[in-house]
């Protein structure tokens, strides 16, 4: 028997603002402080959303956005806010349970 597979792109995935809130959300949970992986989750969302239009929304040129996301990229927070902003998302804090704060 053989075993077929087909290739999944996340991308094709992430096809409303809700799946895009989701995916970064778990990136978050998952990427610690991994700038890279987060740069990374940013730039498969604005791949699914179209590099160009998020790149003119969030007032960067294509390159930028490209040198932002990309495997080098160590963009700034408000590189992210802009580019999460131009994707109709916010980054959102939540306490996390059972972790007390020291005085």
């Amino acid at each position: 028997m053989t075993l077929e597979t087909t290739k999944w792109d996340v991308q094709d995935s992430l096809q409303t603002p809700e799946d895009c809130a989701l995916y970064i959300q778990a990136a978050l949970e998952e990427a610690g402080d991994d700038p890279a992986y987060m740069a990374a989750v940013l730039g498969d969302v604005a791949r699914s959303r179209g590099m160009a239009q998020t790149a003119r929304a969030a007032g960067l040129t294509r390159e930028g956005l490209y040198k932002a996301v990309g495997p080098d990229g160590n963009p700034s927070y408000a590189t992210m806010v802009k580019i999460l902003r131009a994707l109709g998302l916010r980054f959102s804090v939540v306490a996390v349970p059972g972790v007390e704060m020291t005085s």
